[in-house]
């Protein structure tokens, strides 16, 4: 079928009626593309308008869906999912979204490509052609791999931008005889470490096997969330928020366990519990203890369930030495100090009392939904955190069962269809997400055992070449932007930067060759329902204008310079971007019977279907036998064999702690860290106004979303800040610039910075950031089990400026 009668339908609007224009994207006719006869009566006027069903593909997990309105080939404004019932699931974008036709319209978008001429770091670029910027990257990857090998070459993990076809970036290296990968991603790396030690490999965050959905809540009588806060970081119509709303109505308790009081507790400020940010498992050490001590603790099913929790369950190895999780909680383990409520109160800055009646929700709660989200495993102490965490319902025995969950964030829904794939990399070495800078700067010096590096037991070579693609994290979103900066403006470090934006971004600086990304909206593109929501589905997306200037799709780039470096047939195998969409498309339409043809979903724009609620750990906890965990034991293990050995084995930093057991250690640059120069704590925290740091640079969007520094009115006063004035925040890494908001929904000794604001300071003067980028005061030190972000983990002073 040609695309045009494919995609194209009439639709009648009158001029200037916005009603009609509403109607149109209701209609029945549900087409891509509505549009108007040029006359249907002599009286009425009527005007042309183009409807382009698309999706928003930035990294909050909503992935909503957008209506774009385009006349005369440019996008005016964008509506978004009207389909289906509006309690249901309807992917709603939030206003955030709703303004991406400012971002794709902007007059800031990287129109050509272009090479630098200046110091790296300086922004200076001159304009090239695409030819001479292909077979300049050709000509610098040959060299690359021809002097130091593949494993040299390194990509930055995108996470700005979602298509199933986009992502191609590992599947070029992959063709071209591989690449140094990553592991983990900066999300979740901590927790995806920790609870590995906990349920096994296979857990992975929001798995639904080892998660229940949010929607289970409603069969709740507690819901009880550490730094989880839905209302900012998870948006959109058919996300968690709608859930949160739902489980508030229906009476189920709601308790906000957090350093701030979030827009998810705004409004029901009797659902807050302020704590001091990085001691989320001293808190849970003191409501297991009270626990105990009332003889709720459901032994039975540790018994049954769990390795290690007290002696009667601990692995040979580690039998009669006093190490269980049930010792160290009664002041018998390895730090012979009982965690009372006591013991938790100057740690938390909860008082004493509060932590037992806390206990005893617990305990009373006949089916507590406990769940954390990914704020609490961003410390430099997250690993231990994320396990403590999931100790609550462990030692309650509420696992497996209706209304109840793991600790873990809630599960998310599987996708109807996969991206293309990488294939096979030729290089078995790997490192950590967060170890790219290292890797740059002494990358033959990381070892296995010391800086956790995969597949080998050190690095051949440091990264000499680096791709970056819709990615932030060179400087903005990777910690200590400072230090980080000395690594990258020395090129004969790192040789080579290719980045490939669609604005120029800090990172974007930082590049030798700097390409222009097409948005989505500018291609046919495909991708499934975010990971934000309890539902399956899949967005077809048709270009709404054409590419702004020069700009190309990134699977076009690749494809390329693939063809360049000989390897063009294996990378495409043949194919177009479109014919890689049917391609995949087709294989999970035999995968999964119910999804759409594709010529009905290119006509329908979207297919959502609703998903069964799942609880979490249900067929473990009903035949442990037959359903075992993939941990060494098949059970779930409080005490770990693994992370002992690791911790007997591996060369740590004298800070770093890796302890068997979900033990409480305050980290590296936690509240034990404070003094008379650095006396508060800070902590970042995700921003209704940019999804990380995307929509950061849209003037619009900051007006209305005002980076600030929230801190509490008892700190103000001491240092004589009053609420609108810039004031100065410094750590030992670095110093921002920026507005305070004076304001009681932060817990005093804590103050709070929105992740995702634009790095702007003078890198060759004060380095002063005027831009409130929360990275630029965090350490460069990774956590240490998981080698990642603590992004969290900050000491600060605040003052006048």
């Amino acid at each position: 079928m040609e695309k045009d009668a494919a995609t194209l339908s009439r639709r009648t609007f009158l001029k200037g009626s916005l009603a009609g224009l509403a109607v149109a994207g209701v209609a029945s006719s549900g087409s891509l593309y509505g549009c108007s006869p040029k006359q249907e009566t002599a009286s009425e006027e009527v005007v042309e308008d183009l409807i382009v069903w698309g999706q928003c593909h930035v990294n909050c997990g909503g992935r909503c869906i957008f209506q774009y309105h385009v006349k005369d080939g440019k996008i005016v404004y964008v509506e978004s999912d009207n389909k289906g019932d509006a309690e249901g699931i309807q992917a709603r974008a939030c206003l955030r979204g709703r303004s991406i036709r400012r971002w794709i319209n902007h007059p800031d978008r990287l129109q050509y490509p272009m090479k630098r001429v200046g110091k790296r770091g300086e922004a200076k670029f001159e304009r090239i052609s695409w030819d001479e910027a292909i077979d300049t990257i050709v000509e610098k990857l040959k060299h690359t791999i021809d002097t130091y090998g593949n494993e040299a070459v390194a990509i930055k993990h995108d996470n700005g931008n979602f298509s199933i076809t986009s992502g191609t970036m590992a599947r070029l290296m992959n063709s071209c005889g591989g690449f140094l990968d990553f592991y983990n991603n900066y999300s979740t790396a901590n927790m995806v470490e920790g609870i590995r030690y906990t349920f096994g490999p296979d857990a992975g965050p929001g798995n639904p096997v080892y998660a229940s959905s949010l929607s289970e809540a409603l069969n709740s009588d507690l819901l009880v969330m550490f730094g989880n806060n839905p209302a900012e970081t998870r948006m959109g119509g058919a996300n968690s928020t709608r859930w949160l709303s739902q489980i508030r109505q229906k009476g189920v308790e709601i308790l906000h366990i957090d350093p701030r009081m979030s827009e998810s507790v705004s409004g029901h400020p009797d659902e807050w519990q302020p704590i001091r940010t990085g001691t989320d498992a001293a808190l849970v050490a003191a409501l297991v203890h009270e626990i105990i001590v009332d003889g709720k603790a459901d032994m039975d099913f540790l018994n049954t369930y769990c390795v290690g929790f007290n002696e009667d369950t601990m692995p040979e190895s580690a039998k009669g030495k006093n190490k269980s999780y049930y010792d160290y909680i009664m002041g018998t383990g390895y730090d012979m100090v009982e965690k009372t409520p006591e013991w938790a109160e100057p740690i938390t800055c909860i008082p004493a009392a509060r932590i037992r009646e806390i206990a005893k929700k617990l305990e009373n709660a006949q089916a507590p939904y406990i769940a954390q989200g990914w704020s609490s495993q961003r410390h430099s102490n997250g690993e231990m955190t994320t396990r403590a965490i999931c100790m609550l319902p462990m030692v309650l025995g509420k696992v497996g069962k209706p209304g109840t969950n793991t600790g873990l964030r809630e599960a998310n829904p599987i996708a109807p269809v996969s991206f293309v794939p990488s294939l096979e990399n030729p290089v078995k070495t790997s490192i950590s997400c967060y170890e790219w800078v290292n890797a740059i700067d002494h990358g033959p010096e990381m070892t296995t055992l010391h800086d956790g590096v995969r597949g080998a037991d050190k690095l051949s070579t440091g990264i000499k070449f680096l791709w970056v693609f819709a990615n932030n994290c060179l400087t903005n979103q990777h910690g200590d932007i400072n230090g980080t900066h000395d690594v990258l403006v020395d090129d004969t470090k790192c040789e080579f930067i290719v980045v490939i934006d669609t604005v120029l971004t800090d990172s974007a600086k930082y590049a030798d060759i700097l390409l222009p990304d097409a948005m989505r909206a500018e291609h046919e593109n495909l991708d499934t329902n975010g990971y934000a929501e309890w539902y399956t589905g899949v967005n077809y997306g048709m270009p709404a204008q054409s590419p702004a200037f020069e700009a190309k799709f990134n699977y076009d780039i690749n494809a390329a310079i693939a063809e360049k470096m000989g390897v063009g047939e294996v990378f495409t195998e043949g194919r177009t971007n479109e014919q890689w969409i049917e391609h995949m498309y087709g294989k999970a339409l035999e995968a999964d019977s119910e999804l759409p043809d594709l010529e009905t979903l290119k006509a329908e724009g979207f297919y959502k279907r609703e998903m069964a609620p799942v609880v979490g750990l249900e067929e473990f906890i009903k035949d442990p036998a037959a359903n075992p965990l993939s941990t060494p034991s098949g059970k779930i293990e409080v005490y770990s064999e693994s992370l002992q050995e690791i911790a007997d084995t591996w060369d740590l930093e004298e800070r770093d702690v890796i302890l068997p057991i979900p033990a409480f250690d305050p980290g590296r640059e936690g509240y034990t860290d404070l003094n008379e120069e650095y006396p508060l704590l800070c902590s970042g925290y995700h921003f209704k106004g940019r999804t990380h740091s995307s929509f950061g640079f849209m003037e619009i969007i900051k007006q209305c979303n005002t980076q600030q520094v929230w801190i509490n009115p008892i700190d103000a006063e001491a240092r004589g800040i009053e609420h609108g004035e810039i004031v100065a925040v410094r750590s030992p890494h670095g110093e921002v610039r920026i507005e305070a908001r004076v304001t009681p929904r932060v817990i005093p000794g804590v103050v709070c910075i929105p992740e995702g604001a634009w790095h702007d300071a003078d890198m060759d003067g004060d380095r002063i950031d005027h831009g409130g980028c929360v990275n630029t005061l965090l350490m460069p030190n990774p956590t240490p089990l998981a080698k990642a972000n603590p992004s969290h983990s900050i000491i600060v002073q605040v003052s006048k400026a």
